[in-house]
C-alpha cells in the first residue's frame, strides 16, 4: 500500500526531514528531469519551458532546468508571478508545470502550452486543490500527461478532476518514505495486497470454512440476491445460503447457491437461528421496505435485529441501509454487536444516512461516517474511499466506469462477504473487494458489460494469483 497524505500532514513531515532543503530538492529536481527525458525520448536537442513559482515548487523544476540544459535541453524558465491566463508560452516539446504545489489555496489561472506541448506536473498541477482534486474556484490548470509527485500520494491526485490532470503519477522517495509511512493514516490499495492479505485456501478446507449467509431480495426483486450470492461464491466462498423474505426459492435458476425460505415477516428469527454455521453476512441487496417493529429498541426492524443478533461480520447494503435510516441509528445497532459491520453506500445513500451530501473531501466524509455510525464505510465512487471508526482510510482506484450499471453494487456486497468469512478484515475486506470488483470489470466487455458478467471475471482476476517464488 502506498502512503497518501494530506498537504498539511505532508507539511509535517517535510519539518521532520533529517537532511536541509536544498538537499531535497536537489533530489525532487533530478527525479523530474530524469522524468523530462523519458518522456522526450532523450534531453538533447529537446526544447524545454519551466513554469516556476517562488516555493519549493519552483525549486524543484529550477533545479530540473539546470540539470536538463546539462544534457543538453534549450531551456526557458518563466516566472509563474509573471504570467497571465492569456498568455501563450513559447513552442516547448515539453512543460514543466513547477509553479504552485499542493499547499495553493488561491485561484490559478495557467498560460496556455503552444500546439502539442506535453506538460510534466512537479508534485501536482498547479491550480489543483491537494486535498480534495478539485480545480479551485475561479482558476484553472494545465492537464499533464504525467505528474512526478515525492515521498506520498496526495489526496488530490486521486479524487475530483486530479486523476484527469495529473496523467501518470510517478511517486519519488527523495528520502522522506519512511517519515511519509509513520505519519499516514490513509493508504492507497494495490494489487499486490490482494495476494498479501488473502490467503489462499489450505489443503484441508472444507466448504464451512468460508460459508456466507445472504439475505436479500423481495417478491419481483430476485436479481439482487442472485448477483450478491454469485459475487460470494465466485469470490472463494465454500457455501452460500440464501434467504429471500417472502419468495419462494424456484424463482432463481437451479444453482450451487442453498436456499433457507424465509417468511415476509418474522424473518430474522430463521436466520438467527442458523448464523452461527457461517462465517460472514450479506444482508440488503432488493430488500424491500424494512419489516418489524419501527418503534422498537432498534432502528430498521428486522434488518436491525439481525444485526445486533449476528455474532459474524456482516455486510450492509441498499435496502438494508434504507431500513436503518441514519448514521445514528447504525451506531445503536453496531454498539450491539460482537462482529465488524461494513455499509456500502454511494454518495446519495450516504447523504439520505448522514443528512446531508459528502462533500469535496471524501476521505474526510466517509472518516466522519465511520466515526458516527461505529461501522466500517466503503464510500463508493470513482475513487472509493474506505474508512475505519478509528480513522485509518484505504483508497481504491480500480473502478471502471464500465461499472456504471445496475446490480454490480450487489455483487461487490457479495464479494466483501466472501473475503471476510476467508477471513480478511472487515476493513481491509471492503477495500480488497472494491480493488478485485474493478480489476475484474476492466477485463471484461469495453461495451455492454452487465453485472451478472462481473462474478465470472472477479474468479478469473482471484485466479492470477502469481505463484511464490523459492
Amino acid at each position: 500500500m502506498k502512503p497518501v497524505l494530506t498537504p498539511d500532514e505532508m507539511a509535517g513531515v517535510d519539518r521532520q526531514a533529517p537532511e536541509p532543503t536544498d538537499v531535497l530538492v536537489g533530489r525532487a529536481g533530478a527525479a523530474v528531469a530524469r522524468k523530462a527525458a523519458k518522456l522526450l525520448g532523450g534531453a538533447f536537442g529537446r526544447r524545454v519551458v519551466v513554469v516556476a513559482g517562488k516555493g519549493n515548487n519552483g525549486s524543484d523544476g529550477r533545479t530540473a532546468a539546470r540539470l536538463l540544459q546539462s544534457l543538453g535541453s534549450q531551456v526557458s524558465v518563466l516566472e509563474a508571478g509573471e504570467l497571465s491566463a492569456s498568455e501563450r508560452l513559447p513552442a516547448a516539446d515539453l512543460v514543466v508545470d513547477a509553479a504552485y504545489g499542493t499547499g495553493l489555496q488561491r485561484a490559478y489561472s495557467p498560460p496556455t502550452p503552444a500546439g502539442s506541448s506535453q506538460v510534466l506536473a512537479v508534485d501536482i498541477p498547479s491550480g489543483v486543490s491537494g486535498l480534495t482534486g478539485e480545480v479551485l474556484e475561479g482558476g484553472g490548470a494545465m492537464p499533464a500527461v504525467a505528474t512526478v509527485t515525492f515521498a506520498s500520494l496526495k489526496p488530490g491526485l486521486l479524487f475530483g478532476a486530479g486523476p484527469e490532470l495529473a496523467g501518470d503519477v510517478h511517486l519519488e522517495d527523495i528520502g522522506l518514505g519512511h517519515l511519509a509511512e509513520a505519519a499516514a493514516r490513509c493508504w492507497l490499495v494495490e494489487d499486490a495486497d490482494v495476494w498479501r492479505l488473502l490467503a489462499p485456501r489450505p489443503r484441508e478446507a472444507h466448504k464451512w470454512q468460508a460459508a456466507v449467509q445472504v439475505v436479500a431480495g423481495s417478491p419481483g426483486m430476485t436479481g439482487a440476491p442472485w448477483l450478491a450470492s454469485r459475487g460470494a461464491l465466485r469470490a472463494g466462498a465454500g457455501y452460500v445460503r440464501l434467504s429471500m423474505p417472502g419468495v419462494d426459492p424456484s424463482a432463481l435458476p437451479p444453482s450451487e447457491l442453498v436456499h433457507l425460505p424465509v417468511a415476509r415477516a418474522g424473518w430474522h428469527e430463521a436466520v438467527l437461528a442458523g448464523i452461527s454455521r457461517v462465517k460472514a453476512l450479506v444482508l440488503g441487496p432488493g430488500l424491500g421496505p424494512a419489516t418489524g417493529d419501527q418503534a422498537g429498541a432498534l432502528p430498521g426492524g428486522e434488518v436491525g435485529l439481525l444485526l445486533a443478533g449476528a455474532p459474524v461480520p456482516a455486510v450492509v447494503d441498499a435496502d438494508g441501509l434504507n431500513a436503518i435510516g441514519t448514521l445514528q441509528g447504525l451506531a445503536c445497532i453496531t454498539a450491539r454487536r460482537k462482529a465488524p459491520t461494513v455499509i456500502t453506500p454511494h454518495s446519495g445513500e450516504l447523504a439520505r444516512l448522514a443528512g446531508g451530501p459528502p462533500g469535496p473531501d471524501r476521505v474526510a466524509a466517509a472518516r466522519d461516517a465511520a466515526a458516527t455510525s461505529g461501522a466500517v464505510v466503503l464510500l463508493k465512487g470513482t475513487t472509493t474511499t474506505v474508512a475505519h471508526p478509528d480513522g485509518r482510510v484505504l483508497v481504491v482506484t480500480a473502478g471502471d466506469p464500465r461499472l456504471a450499471t445496475a446490480g454490480t453494487g450487489d455483487v461487490l456486497s457479495g464479494v466483501i462477504g466472501a473475503l471476510m468469512a476467508r477471513g480478511v478484515p472487515a476493513w481491509e475486506a471492503a477495500a480488497l473487494g472494491a480493488h478485485v470488483h474493478g480489476r475484474a470489470a476492466r477485463n471484461g466487455y469495453k461495451e455492454g458489460l452487465v453485472a451478472g458478467d462481473i462474478p465470472e471475471l472477479v474468479a478469473a482476476w482471484l485466479s492470477r494469483r502469481p505463484v511464490p517464488t523459492r
